[in-house]
This record gives C-alpha cells, structure tokens and sequence, in this order.
C-alpha cells in the first residue's frame, strides 16, 4: 500500500482517527478479552466540516502537515533486514554466555500457611532456575496462585477461584502467605529502612478480610499498607496480573494447545504493556474532545458579551452631557484642598513652637547631670586609689605558712622532751634495780666462798668441768641456730625482694597490656574515622545530618556536631580540650525550644543518647570585654572555630573567652593571681585551677579519658594517616614492653619459687637445731641443778651476774648523760623557735591591721561612689525623659511638615494653588449643597457618571478576557492533540520494534530443534500467527506448515518457542510458567527444557520459576538449576459426605 498523507487542521481529528484506531486495535478488556469498539471515534467524521468552518480564525495558525505511513511488506523486509541481523549477533554472542544474578525483584523464598492443599509449605528459590516438579494433585500450581495473591494480584487471574476464600484450605478460617523478595544492589528499593530482603506477609479470612504486613529483614513491620506494596511492585518492575510473567496452568494449557491467532496477539500487547499505553493515549485523547467541546460552548456566549458592552457604552454617552454640571464641583474641591493645607499649615507652626519651648530646657539638667558625673568620677578614683594599694599590701601566705611551720618545729620539741623524761623515769628504775642486785650479789659471793671452804676439791673440779662443757654445748648451738636464722633472715629479704620485683614487673606488664589495649582502640577509631570523619561524635553522624537538611523546623536548621567547626592550633593542647570540651564537640544546637523533642527523637533513634542539645538564638554579640589582656593565652586564642554562632555557643556553655591554660598548674595558679578579679584556668597537666575575686583559691585533678572513649579522636591532626602511624609505632612499643614484662615475670616467679622450696626446706633444719639447742639448755639447767644439790651456789657464776649488773649500771649513765645533752640542745632550740614565733605572729598582726584599715577606706569610698552614682542616675533618668518628651513633641512636629508637604504636594497635583482660601468648614458646606443637586440630577438618568464609567470598564474587561482566554486554550488543546499524535507515532514505531525482535528471537528458538520457522504479525486484524517448517518437511514439501497440522509436541515445542520470544521482550525479573511441557514428547520435551535452562542461564538478572508433573531424571542440570520436588498427595483421606 502506498504513503497516506493526512492533514491534520485545527482541531486534528483526521489523524487522531487514525492513529487511534490503530492503538484501539490493541486494547483487551481483561474481563472477557473483547475488543474495544471503535465506532465512536469514526462516527465523529461528518460534523467536522461545520466546526473546522467557525473555527478557522482562531485555529488557522495551528494547522499543520504529519504523514501517517502504512507499512508495506517490501518497507518491512528492509526494516527486518536492517535491524535483524544486529539482533541475531547480540544473540549468537549470549549463546555460550552467563547472565548476571539479579540484586533485586527476584524471590528469594515463600512459605504458605494453610493455602489451599497445603498446612504448611516453604520453598527457598534459586537466583536463576527453578524447577517445581510432582505428581498431579501435589499442589504444585498452588505456588504460582500464592505468588500472585501474595503480591497483590488478583484472584481471578490465577484460575484457581473467583475470590480469596476460595483459597483457604478446607476446615480453616485463615489463610497466610510470606514472600521473601531480595532488595540489594545500588537500586535497591528503601535498603536503610528494609535491609537485603522485603518480607512481604498476606493474611486472608473466612469472612472476606485481608490484611498485608511488609517487614525488613530483622523482621520489624514497615508498612501495612497496599500502596506501599505497589510502589515496591513498581518500583522492582514486577507485574502479577501481566499474563506473560505468571502464566497459570489453565492458561499455559489454553496458551499451548488450543491458543487462536488473535489470543496470542493480545497476550503479546499485554505481555509488552503496550495495552495499557494504547488506553492511556485513549483517555488523553477523551480529554482533548472534551475539552473542545467546553470551548465551543464558551465560544457561543461571545456574542452575548459584545451587545452587553455595546449597550453600556451608548449609556454611558448619553450621561456624559452632564460632565458640565461637575465644573463648579471640581472648583470647590479645589478650594477645598487648599483649605485642608493651609490649616495644616497653622497646626504644624504651633507645634514647632512648642518644641523651642521644650529645648531650652535641655541644658540646665545637663549642667545638674554633668556635676552629678565628676562626682562619681572622684569617688571611682578614690575607689581604684584604695583598692591599689590594698593591692601593694600582697598576701601573707609566706608569713602564714613559716607560722605554721614554726608551729610544727615546735610541736615535734615538745614531744621530744616528752620522751626525754619519760626515758630519765626509766634510767632511774633500772639504776635502783641494779643497785639492789650488786649488793646481794657481793653478799652471796662471801657465803658461798665460806661454804666451799668446806667441800673436797676433787668433787667440785669434777662438776665445774660437766658445767663448762655444757655451757659450751649451749654457746655453739645457740650460734648455730643464729647463723642459721640470719642466713633464713637473708633468705627471706631475698624473696621479698623478688616479690617486689614481681609485683613491679606484673604493674608494668598490666600497664603495657593497656597500652596496647589503648592503641589497638585508637588504631581502631583511626581507621574508622579515615572513613568516617563524623565517627568520633556518635553513631551514623552523616545519616543524622541528612535528614536533618531533609526535616522541617520551627527555627533555623540544627547546627552540629560543634566539633566540625572547631579546630586546635597547637597539638599541645589536644589532651587538655578533649576532657574539657569533647562533650560539646558532639553537641548540636537548636535556636527554638520547639525544635529539641524532634532533633532528641532522631538521635535516640540513632543511639546517641548521650549527645547534649544546646537551646540558644542566634546572638552574635561583643565578647571581647570579657578577655584578658593579649599576652595571656587562653582556651580561644588555641582554638581555630569557622562558625561565629558556635563560637558564641562555647563562650557561653565554656567561658572559654576568659579561661586561661597554662602548661603547668603552678604557671596557672601565677597566671591568675597577677588577674584582677580570679578566674579559671586548665592546666595542660590535668589540673583546673580557681581563684576567688576575694582571695583563696583551690586545685581539682582532671580524670584522664578512658583508652576506648571516641573523644580521644577529637582535636587530632589533619593528616590520619600520620595519626595512625604514631598509634601503630606506639602499640609496637607497648607490645616490646609487654613481652619483656612478662618474661621477667616469668623469670621472677620462677626465682621466687626455687626460694620458696629453699626457705620451707630451712624451717626443717631450724626445727632440728632448735631442738639440739633447746636439749643442749635442758642438760645444762640440770648440771646445775645437780651443782645446787651439792653446793650451795657457784661463785664464779655469781661474780659473773655482778659483773654484768656492774657493765649495765655503766651503760644506763652513759645513756642518761647524752639524753641531758639532747635535752639540753632541744630546750636552746625550742626557745628560739619561741622567739621566731612571736616575731612572725607580730608581723602578720600588723598586716592584717594595716589591711583593714585600707578595706575600711575602701567601704567608705564605695559608699560615697554608691551615693554619687544615684545621683547620676536620677539625673540620666531626668534627661532621658526630658528628651524624649522633646523627641515626641518633635516627632509630632517632624509628622505634621511632612503631612504638610504631603498635603500640599497632592494640593499642587489635584490643582495650582488657590491664595487665600476660606476656612474648611465654609467650604465643605458650599460643596455639600452643589453635589445634593447633582445627585438629584443624575438620580433621574439611574446612575452617576461614575457608576457608567465602571459599568462600561467592567463590561469591556469581561469581553477582553474570554476572548483571551478562550484563543490560549484552544491553542493549547491543538497542542495537546499534536504531542499526542506524535505519542500514537512513536508507539506505533515500539511496537515494530518488539515484533521484530519477537520474529528473530522466535527464529533462533526453533534452530535449537533443527526447525525454520516465522511470526506472521498481523497489525490490523490483530492476529498472531505461526508459521513452522520441521526437518522432515524441508526434505520433502518444501513450504511452511500451519501449526494446526503439527503434532502435539511440535505445537508445544512451537509454542514454547513463542513464549520464550515474547519474554525476551518484556523487563520484569520474574518468569512463572505452569505445566508447559503436557503434550511433548520426550524428544521435544527434553530440547525444549535444555533450550529453556540456556535461555534461562544467557538471561541477565531474570529468575526462571517453571512447574512441570513430568521427572527430570533426563535433563541435564547445572548449577544455576535449583529442582524443588513436592511430596506425593495424600490419598485415601476419607469418604466423601454424599447426601
């Protein structure tokens, strides 16, 4: 057929037929898959010719010339020939190629609860390929129903029921269906929200109720609502109802045996979605007429509105002869203007008057204010005079502190003479008690020298030799046991020794170990923030910034984390800032009070429970008042911060302006006293130091942070990685460190130990000379026992005993001599001590007297300051309200000239000026008068002149604009029916492009059998058609045959074919296909499985779910190939209930 051309006019209907029709041609109603009638858009033709004649004024500029083109078959066999080869090649090189696994849409499992035959039953499904095979009545086709009812298709389309308590398994009142769908990748739909998996959970009942529950994958419910499963539907391109995607087994059955040509066209429209484009330009293009027809009716009322205004207008004529009248009006007001300026003008000299008055009075409370300020100007000298030189005064902290230790010196004298005497108290006692025993020692000795003379020499020379080889037995063994105890005393000092090593060793072993521990946290942190710059204030910081931007606010946007916009200048400081300051670091701030319930929430949700919020408007004031003079450096001058509202954040939440750091806590204490007023100041070695404006101060330890605190992250350099190489040298060390601890431990224990065998084994030999010495004591104390029986005393014994009291009576005076000498000494020093005292207690006397003398000069001079400033104040307040009355009156006055030369500009505007004019009053009466007989007037024509003229205004604007409306939308309907024709263009344009695709694939298809064959679309009658050549027909007819005339298998096989062409075309990611393989034979079944699972594998990202009764012990199965058997069904149940 050759080129139609067709003109489109003003309102494009010739085209639009015909395109329309076309699209039509492809539009099913699901219901009975009947074919829209198209009557309507043909019967529009015969009243065109009226409309395109009233409209070709307004729509002439619109028309314009598109060429619709029918295709004929030499036009189609260029186009196939242009394209088809590129598809065949794009083909050939998926033959032997894998297509990706998809990230999302695919089904990853599915489980059923009391659905139809089945109580229970879940399916884990591959990426790719899955199998679902069983016998017949096993409720395999049960799978794709709950797939479909599951994702919100409907009942009906599965084949299976008419509704969903259809479903529910016999004898139970609910039904559930759980689908797990597989949500990963970059287009992943909602991941933070859903995770790697979609549960998707439908629950049906008996009494018709149905309810979804969408969940993440740790199983808590995001949504229970349909929409929000259609989103995800969309969103993953998954469509239930489309007939291609989830092909039931009684439309498979329908689709392979006894499908008609026009059945299959219509599943190839649905299948492609071109069905629902063609009905939505169809809805357009219902619109578009409708549209044109509201204008039409617009377009009549023209008329009307044009005699309207014609009529108003020749009114408004006929009143406008009176314009004449109006003269005398006009000059009145004229008048009258200028009487309104010239009172004005009387009332503004008046005013100003009256602000002369009130100025001369300025001056005299200025001289009273200003005497009033010297004044407190003297007393404030006075004040600083007083205070300087109870500066001059100093302290007496050194005075205080020799006092106190004069104090103590003489505190330790007295206890000293204290056991002095208690020592002389002693000397005497025992210098008593030795007297006592020389003397019956020297009378013992004479008696017993008078009694030996009585006894034989031979028996008493005898004894005396037992007694000295006894005494001698106790010498030696009471030496051997003191050797030995000083050699076990040696022992043991050794073993404590090693013990204090050990446990010194052990201390240094735990302090190594967490070093290690700390460097191991902070290698940890250092990586972590290398990643993640926000990491050290809180969990998923960048998360919380970015709804933050995204929320709404009653104030201005959150600001934070504070510690992005503060930086250190010297690393010196950076221990010092993060106990500090690390917990404003991670602090955010809000500037109204409304905003922290809902900034709280996000951060609890994101467990950061413990970030501070800082309410506080924005309020950029002066601080620099409160600073310390320039030489002082404080914790500002070592910070770099970028935000001037977060530098007033930390100013008022850390007074950081005025807090002084020094690097040690004497430099800070220095620091601060030589500061009028006290102050604070931190110490680089963790101290904090105070000092009171009234004197006194104190010191506070800072805790160090713990190793695995994240503000140890805070104020490190800008460069991580040499942050990370510091850490990692420094866990080198504390690793070395370790291991040599725990050798030495080791050896120490190992020493310690050996001596502690050594030592048990002493204390057996010290009991055993402990006994020798203790038998040695016992045959002594009986040699003299026996010595007592047969003499009366041993004199030598005796002079022994006096001999030593003598030695120790000696000893005990040398003593008593040197304790008098101490003493002696200690009396001296104790009396200079006294006198020092006195002195020092005399001087701090006199400060403290010269001291309160300057502080009562002070109270004094502050009263007078206190007096002298009320004054002033009395006197400020006097002038202020003084000016500001002036101010007022002056306003007044200012309002009034400007209303002047308002009013007589708008005088000068309305008219030229009018000398001499009467008083308002006067005026306005004469004007009253005249316009009452004008109104009379035009009271008889209906309507003042006025009234006419905005009648005819109003008529003319109405007319005016549904002229301009009614041109711009008739433009814009002609623009709409042009985009729309150019829609129905490119649509038709899709569709052979996917028809050809379909015919090529088809092709390929059918060489996997050794068969040729070819799709016959048929656009204009809507049909589908096979045609097939087998192997054997090749050899003998030598044409085509229909595919009524094959076999079964070769039908099946043919139709298979089709059906994997017609999913080449569309995009969804999932393929369900039931019972495809009923009437093959084991020849074509087996190719067309292998054919299928190669399709299958060459797919990209497409899960294949496939339901067959037949075994595939025969098939060949790779790894992308999952076979899910069903269990056999239950036979022999019961009997069935008859009545």
């Amino acid at each position: 057929m050759a080129k139609r051309k067709v003109i489109v006019d003003d309102d494009g209907d010739e085209a639009l037929d015909v395109l329309s029709q076309h699209s039509k041609r492809a539009r099913t109603i699901d219901s009975d898959d009947e074919v829209v009638d198209r009557s309507r858009h043909r019967n529009r033709k015969p009243g065109k010719c009226k409309a395109r004649q009233e409209d070709s004024e307004e729509d002439e500029d619109d028309e314009e010339n598109l060429t619709q083109e029918e295709h004929n078959e030499e036009e189609e066999q260029r186009f196939e020939e242009l394209n088809g080869e590129a598809i065949r090649q794009r083909l050939e090189q998926k033959r032997n190629t894998f297509g990706g696994i998809a990230e999302h849409g695919i089904i990853e499992s599915i489980e059923m609860h009391q659905f139809m035959c089945h109580k229970r039953l879940t399916f884990t499904f591959g990426p790719q390929i899955n199998f679902i095979i069983g016998h017949n009545g096993s409720g395999k086709s049960a799978v794709l129903s709950a797939i479909t009812i599951a994702l919100g298709g409907k009942a009906n389309s599965t084949g299976r029921g008419s509704g969903l308590k259809s479903f529910i398994r016999e004898g139970q009142q609910a039904s559930e269906i759980t689908i797990s769908l597989k949500n990963q990748g970059e287009e992943a739909y909602k991941p933070k929200e859903y995770g790697k998996s979609i549960i998707i959970t439908r629950k049906f009942t008996k009494d018709g109720s149905s309810s979804w529950k969408i969940k993440s994958k740790d199983g808590k419910v995001i949504s229970t609502k349909r929409d929000e499963l259609s989103a995800i539907c969309d969103h993953m391109n998954i469509q239930v109802d489309n007939p291609m995607n989830v092909l039931s087994q009684d439309a498979a059955r329908q689709f392979l045996s006894a499908s008609h040509p026009s059945d299959k066209y219509k599943f190839f429209l649905r299948g492609t979605q071109l069905s629902q484009l063609s009905e939505e330009y169809d809805a357009c293009l219902d619109n578009i007429n409708q549209t044109k027809k509201v204008l039409h009716q617009k377009k009549q009322v023209l008329p009307d509105l044009r005699a309207t205004f014609k009529e108003v207008s020749v009114r408004f004529e006929e009143a406008s002869k009176a314009r004449e009248q109006r003269c005398k009006v006009d000059e009145l007001k004229k008048e009258l203007a200028w009487a309104h300026v010239a009172a004005k003008q009387a009332e503004m000299e008046a005013k100003l008057g009256e602000v002369a008055k009130a100025e001369r009075r300025l001056p005299k409370i200025e001289a009273e204010m200003k005497a009033a300020e010297s004044q407190f100007q003297l007393a404030s000298d006075a004040v600083e005079q007083f205070d300087r030189e109870y500066s001059a005064l100093g302290d007496i902290d050194h005075l205080t502190k020799q006092r106190d230790d004069l104090q103590e010196k003489m505190r330790n004298n007295r206890v000293k003479i204290g056991n002095f005497k208690n020592d002389e108290k002693q000397m005497n006692t025992s210098l008593n008690s030795l007297n006592d025993a020389i003397k019956n020692y020297t009378r013992n000795i004479a008696e017993e020298e008078r009694r030996l003379a009585a006894d034989t020499q031979v028996k008493r020379d005898e004894l005396n030799r037992k007694l000295e080889s006894a005494r001698t037995d106790v010498t030696k063994a009471d030496q051997a046991h003191k050797d030995f105890l000083e050699a076990k005393r040696q022992k043991l000092t050794e073993q404590e020794g090693i013990k204090k090593r050990g446990v010194a060793a052990e201390s240094k072993k735990n302090s190594a170990q967490e070093r290690v521990v700390a460097a191991q946290s902070m290698i940890s942190q250092c990586k972590e923030k290398g990643q993640n710059a926000l990491a050290p204030y809180g969990r998923d910081i960048k998360g919380v910034l970015d709804q933050i931007a995204r929320m709404r606010w009653h104030g201005d946007v959150p600001v934070g984390p504070l510690g992005m916009h503060v930086k250190l200048k010297d690393m010196a400081w950076a221990d010092l800032m993060r106990i500090q300051l690390g917990s404003l670091m991670s602090a955010f701030a809000v500037t109204d009070a409304r905003d922290r319930p809902q900034l709280k929430r996000l951060l609890d949700q994101t467990k950061n429970f413990h970030v501070n919020i800082i309410i506080s408007e924005r309020d950029l004031f002066d601080f620099s008042a409160g600073e310390p003079p320039d030489h002082i450096l404080t914790v500002l001058r070592v910070l770099e911060i970028t935000d001037p509202y977060v530098l007033r954040l930390l100013i008022n939440q850390a007074n950081i302006e005025r807090t002084v750091v020094a690097p040690k806590r004497l430099d800070a204490d220095n620091v601060l006293k030589r500061m009028s007023g006290g102050g604070v100041a931190w110490a680089a070695d963790y101290m904090r130091v105070h000092r009171y404006p009234e004197g006194g101060g104190q010191s506070i330890k800072l805790h160090r942070l713990p190793p695995n605190d994240p503000r140890n992250m805070m104020f490190t350099s800008s460069d991580p990685a040499s942050v990370l190489s510091t850490w990692q040298e420094n866990l080198r060390n504390a690793d070395s460190e370790c291991k040599a601890a725990q050798d030495e431990t080791a050896q120490l224990r190992q020493q310690f130990q050996t001596l502690t065998r050594e030592i048990n084994a002493m204390d057996v030999r010290e009991r055993a000379l402990f006994e020798a010495h203790r038998a040695a004591k016992q045959e002594l104390a009986s040699l003299q026992e026996e010595a007592k029986e047969e003499m009366p005393a041993d004199i030598m014994g005796l002079q022994s005993a006096k001999d030593e009291a003598e030695a120790e009576k000696a000893s005990i005076m040398q003593q008593f001599e040197d304790a008098v000498s101490r003493r002696t000494a200690i009396d001296q020093e104790q009396a200079t001590l006294l006198a020092e005292s006195n002195k020092v207690k005399g001087q701090i006397h006199n400060f403290e007297e010269a001291r309160q003398g300057v502080q009562k000069k002070i109270e004094d001079a502050a009263a007078s300051r206190l007096e002298a400033q009320s004054n002033k104040s009395h006197y400020a307040k006097k002038l202020e309200d003084e000016i500001k009355k002036v101010e007022a009156i002056d306003a007044i006055a200012k309002q009034l000239q400007e209303e002047f030369i308002n009013w007589t500009t708008g005088a000068e505007e309305y008219c030229e000026r009018v000398e001499n004019p009467r008083k308002v009053d006067v005026v306005e009466r004469t004007l009253e008068s005249v316009q009452k007989a004008l109104k009379e007037r035009e009271r008889r024509h209906g309507a003042t002149v006025e009234e006419m003229t905005i009648e005819v205004n109003n008529a003319k604007a109405v007319l005016d604009t549904a002229e301009k409306e009614l041109k711009s939308l008739a433009a814009l309907n002609n623009a709409l029916k042009r985009s729309l024709v150019i829609r129905l263009t490119r649509w038709q344009e899709f569709r052979r492009h996917i028809a050809l695709r379909c015919k090529v694939v088809f092709q390929y298809h059918l060489s996997n059998r050794g068969y040729f064959g070819k799709i016959l679309f048929d656009h204009a009658n809507q049909t589908l058609q096979l045609k097939v050549q087998t192997d054997d027909q090749m050899a003998t007819q030598g044409r085509d045959k229909d595919p009524r005339s094959l076999s079964g298998g070769e039908k099946s096989f043919s139709t298979i074919c089709l059906l994997l062409s017609l999913w080449d075309a569309i995009g969804c990611p999932l393929r369900c296909l039931d019972e495809f393989d009923v009437f093959m034979d084991a020849v074509n079944r087996r190719i067309s499985m292998k054919m299928m699972i190669d399709t299958a594998n060459a797919s990209d990202k497409k899960q294949y779910i496939l339901i067959t009764p037949q075994d595939m012990g025969n098939i060949h199965v790779g790894q992308t190939v999952r076979v899910h058997r069903m269990s056999d069904p239950e036979r022999g149940q019961g009997i069935l209930a008859f009545t």
